[in-house]
């Protein structure tokens, strides 16, 4: 088992260099199908690469000035109390039914890919593992931005933004992943921040939310299978390092329709492992 978590782990960490973060939601069914794991079993386990992939792009973004560090903790606050409620809800739930949703998030999260490759491409282009370029600012109606880019808050900005890391938060707890597809989007759709600073704030926020995520996990008494989790984390470090050297090359919209593709075997291949099993 140490072999196979240490190759599954190379494996998710190609692909969170290719795509940084976002490619943390396939470390749950890559244990549940190679290990034979429930979803309860590889979420916290998931939520070490995703941390790790987070605080990664964190500190490369961080040098050109596109995290919105307060949006950040405030995001990751709310996430980290709420992401409680997600750890009861899983272990509340039916398995089978943990793993249909999850399945269902995959779908979803794919067909969003499929359709931001085909409709923004530019977009595609700013992978979280490598924020670089200069971003054009969105429209979103609530939060608004200072001449320096900054966030003007109101109390409508804040609770708006608080909202997006609780349910952020919730679906870390629930499923095990880092839900940049729920913070970028927000964050797009609620502010005025470009792309490259939505991608590099929300990075800043997973790898914090993940973080308590975990710590929540083990003071609530759940083990942490550690001669498991380390080479998973071990490999998952070192293949993200080598997908990152080609991210700058290949992103774009092949790349992410791959991805979503790749989102779409997997949830193929966990419905079936639910529904046979």
């Amino acid at each position: 088992m140490v072999e196979m978590s240490l190759v599954l782990g190379v494996l998710i960490g190609l692909v969170l260099g290719l795509t940084g973060a976002g490619g943390s939601i396939l470390a749950v069914p890559a244990l549940m199908l190679g290990l034979g794991w429930t979803l309860p079993q590889a979420a916290p386990v998931a939520l070490i690469a995703v941390f790790a992939a987070a605080a990664f792009g964190t500190i490369a973004a961080w040098d050109v000035a596109y995290v919105r560090y307060r949006a950040a903790l405030l995001m990751a606050a709310s996430g980290i109390a709420v992401a409680p409620l997600g750890l009861f809800a899983a272990r509340a739930l039916p398995l089978v039914t943990l793993s249909l949703l999850f399945t269902a998030v995959l779908v979803v999260v794919a067909v969003r890919m499929v359709w931001q490759a085909r409709r923004k491409p530019d977009e595609t282009r700013i992978v979280r593992a490598t924020v670089h370029g200069d971003g054009e600012p969105a429209k979103g109606p609530i939060c608004k931005l200072n001449a320096r880019g900054r966030i003007l808050w109101t109390r409508p900005c804040t609770l708006v933004i608080a909202t997006i890391g609780a349910v952020a938060g919730f679906f870390s707890g629930l499923l095990g992943v880092g839900s940049g597809f729920v913070i970028v989007p927000g964050l797009r759709n609620a502010t005025a921040l470009s792309m490259h600073s939505a991608v590099a704030t929300s990075l800043m926020a997973i790898a914090m939310t993940s973080a308590g995520t975990v710590a929540v996990t083990l003071l609530s008494g759940t083990p942490m299978p550690w001669l498991t989790a380390l080479p998973f984390a071990a490999g998952a470090l070192t293949g993200m390092l080598a997908g990152r050297g080609l991210a700058e090359r290949i992103a774009g919209p092949a790349l992410q329709q791959i991805f979503a593709g790749l989102m779409v075997v997997s949830a193929a291949a966990l419905l079936h492992r639910t529904l046979s099993g």
